[in-house]
């Protein structure tokens, strides 16, 4: 796997991924992170052992979105000049990865410790959960170029804003900090820039320690019910419901209450 992401197992069923061009501010649109990060995903959701995943970037950045040097006209992997080819470059690229972090049954968590700019703000709605170090900053800024969100972001932002504060944010293109993003939902808690990794572990144990199937399946019903109506919701819920109740796991949930103790569960 390419060193543009790195990949951690801290063998307690979480799993640490981080974006790793510190001195380009860790950007996602080249072909080379889309692949690192796809392969870093893929091998996230066959891995038994992992429960959570956290997503950060290296170095002062969570990750710059786009690569500016490689907009001008013919000198980057995205802007190609003819338009089926960019539109091509698109497909083929950066447009993989919501459709990445959409399939993956693994849930993850946004770190952000710092700015996350363009692609970078959508791909922390990528992600199921975020929290912020005190001195983080989004910006769905891609007006501020000439260009539209073109990684699936008018789809992403809305649904973890809603549409008002999310027109805001692309028609604007202006930055939010921490504390605005914690009063507009973009994330759940912010930290002191120092206590980042140690609050989204702390978060990560308390996901590990439910049982693996059952925060699966909940994860994929969440992903589901954004583009869903509710009777398929509902029947989807039905099928998984049944499979739920033949786990070990659950069986040992409901042991563990009865007979007032901790449970233990073994991920099926």
């Amino acid at each position: 796997m390419s060193d543009a992401v790195i990949y951690e197992s801290e063998g307690d069923g979480i799993v640490t991924l981080t974006l790793n061009r510190p001195e380009l501010r860790n950007p996602i649109s080249d072909l080379e992170v889309v692949e690192a990060l796809l392969a870093a995903l893929e091998k996230l959701e066959g891995d038994a052992g992992a429960r959570v995943a956290i997503l950060t970037g290296a170095g002062k950045g969570f990750s710059s979105g786009g690569n500016i040097r490689e907009m001008k006209p013919g000198s980057g992997s995205l802007n190609a000049g003819a338009p089926a080819a960019t539109r091509w470059n698109y497909k083929r690229g950066i447009q993989r990865l919501p459709l990445a972090f959409s399939a993956l049954e693994v849930p993850v968590i946004a770190a952000v410790n710092g700015p996350a700019i363009g692609a970078g703000c959508d791909l922390t709605c990528m992600c199921d959960l975020r929290i912020a170090s005190q001195s983080a900053v989004f910006a769905e800024s891609f007006v501020k170029l000439g260009l539209i969100a073109g990684d699936g972001g008018a789809w992403l932002l809305p649904r973890v804003v809603g549409w008002s504060k999310a027109a805001e944010m692309a028609l604007t293109g202006d930055a939010i900090d921490a504390a605005e993003a914690l009063a507009c939902g973009l994330v759940s808690q912010v930290v002191p820039d120092g206590e980042l990794m140690d609050a989204a572990r702390a978060l990560a144990r308390r996901i590990a320690a439910n049982p693996t199937d059952a925060v699966r399946m909940t994860k994929r019903l969440l992903w589901e019910g954004r583009r869903t109506d509710l009777p398929a919701i509902l029947e989807m819920a039905a099928a998984m419901q049944a499979a739920a109740h033949t786990t070990e796991d659950h069986a040992e949930a409901v042991d563990a209450f009865l007979e007032k103790r901790k449970p233990s569960f073994k991920g099926h």
